[in-house]
């Protein structure tokens, strides 16, 4: 096999938009960018071809034909090929010496970017605030639900022939595709919470393909909604803990002594009182609360987050909107993180489900809980298809890491434990930190991912990394 895929160099471009970081080990990198054709629905042949984005890094002078290791982000994360020239700039030298770094695009991303919904109906729908001073739930979530159907409605006239292939078994699909465009026999890989899921159901259809198979954060596959969303209302009340915590531990955290009661509190005011920045656009908590939802889950943007929460705090909202830009901006990523997880799952909650979640979750998650449970009402619109396949335990597979976080707000370690356990080769190793997605964050994590995709070696038993 020989690979058919055109790359031109694009170094400088990619690692300037990356903030020109330098890789971890030292080692000069080259980035080529290409793309490769794919069916617009893989499930119904015959609705013509699409194009998603392909990024390749490695070190400067590595062979043209060092096996490539792909890397496949998060929906609702970081899901465009860019994510993987990151990554690339974070592995070790071992993994550089071993592979080239590929980034696959998810559906509605990076070049194939989903911008199909009214801006005013995105924000309604992260503005349904059932907890404002005498809001009414009923009316909050019905204005919600019609925030929806204006979603559903541009989106379709937009995609009509498309919108139902924005899914992770799509993305499978994908995988198959880059493979033989790769001209590989094996494809090794590192699928990172949804993207996880994707490698899963690759692996499943095509088990004498996969190589070395790293799932970092796989949510539990055979979970439904409202379950879902109340594990990552769950961890990410643990998440905004820690981040309170190490705050709070630094001796000189701007949001006081105690971050939870401070960031509480603005949201409180933010409920009746929006903060408008010159621009127009307003810091409302529906924003805040999604601009932190966002942002918990990777420390590294911990300190950026801070000082946002502390300008907010103090009337000032331009950090905070500048944190939900990945979110909401021009290449944002809401309406494809949301076409993604509509199309995975065909349970469809009505506003009377809603408003028991609201209540009961209100309480046990404070800041996440009412928030997650009213966006449930996003999906309600949209047309319940097949839902999200059920990869088995992909027995003819080698052996697969599977990665866990302590506290992730976009999937719990409970649903990690039990996705690795319903597959026949799997080996669990669980870092005791927070964060979505565990690789490369420690010596740990990344010293048992590295024997394994440089040596072959899989550790003996599952294995707890420290924080």
């Amino acid at each position: 096999m020989r690979p058919t895929i055109r790359l031109t160099d694009c170094t400088a471009d990619t690692l300037a938009a990356l903030g020109n970081p330098a890789q971890a080990g030292g080692v000069a990198l080259r980035v080529q960018c290409g793309d490769i054709d794919v069916p617009t629905d893989p499930s119904r042949r015959g609705r013509g071809t699409s194009r998603v984005g392909v990024v390749v890094t490695s070190a400067a002078d590595a062979p043209r034909d060092r096996p490539p290791l792909l890397v496949l982000g998060d929906s609702a994360t970081a899901p465009s090929a860019r994510h993987g020239a990151t990554l690339a700039t974070q592995v070790s030298a071992a993994v550089l010496a071993g592979y080239q770094v590929v980034g696959l695009d998810r559906r509605g991303a990076g070049s194939d970017l989903l911008d199909c919904s009214p801006e005013d109906a995105r924000l309604g729908i992260l503005d349904g605030d059932t907890t404002a001073p005498g809001a009414a739930t009923d009316r909050v979530l019905a204005s919600v639900l019609e925030d929806a159907r204006s979603v559903v409605q541009d989106c379709y006239l937009t995609e009509p022939d498309a919108l139902t292939a924005y899914s992770t078994a799509s993305t499978a699909a994908d995988v198959e595709r880059l493979r033989e465009d790769l001209g590989v026999e094996q494809l090794s890989a590192v699928g990172i919470g949804d993207g996880a899921t994707a490698l899963t159901l690759w692996a499943s259809a095509h088990p004498t393909n996969v190589g070395r198979l790293v799932l970092d954060g796989p949510p539990d596959p055979a979970a439904a909604e409202p379950d879902v969303t109340e594990a990552r209302a769950a961890g990410a009340e643990q998440s905004f803990d820690a981040f309170a915590a190490s705050c709070a531990a630094s001796g000189s955290c701007a949001l006081g002594a105690d971050p939870r009661a401070t960031v509480t509190g603005l949201l409180q005011r933010l409920r009746t009182q929006p903060v408008a920045a010159a621009d127009g656009r307003r810091l409302t908590a529906g924003v805040a609360v999604t601009a932190l939802f966002a942002t918990v889950g990777e420390p590294r943007s911990w300190p950026a987050l801070t000082s946002a929460l502390a300008d907010a705090d103090r009337g000032v909202p331009d950090a905070m909107l500048a944190l939900l830009a990945p979110v909401l901006g021009r290449e944002g990523r809401f309406d494809s993180a949301l076409a993604t997880a509509c199309n995975d799952t065909n349970r469809r909650l009505t506003p009377p489900d809603v408003t028991g979640l609201v209540q009961r979750w209100g309480g046990a998650y404070p800041m996440f809980g009412a928030p997650l449970a009213t966006q449930l009402l996003a999906c309600a619109p949209w047309p319940a298809g097949a839902g999200l396949p059920d990869p088995g335990p992909v027995p003819g597979a080698p052996p697969i890491l599977a990665l866990g976080a302590a506290h992730d707000p976009r999937v719990g370690a409970e649903s990690v434990r039990r996705a690795a356990g319903a597959l026949a080769t799997a080996r669990l190793v669980t870092w005791q930190g927070t964060g979505t997605g565990s690789y490369p964050r420690t010596p740990c994590v990344a010293g048992v991912v590295d024997r394994m995709l440089v040596q072959g070696e899989m550790p003996q038993a599952d294995t707890v990394c420290p924080p």
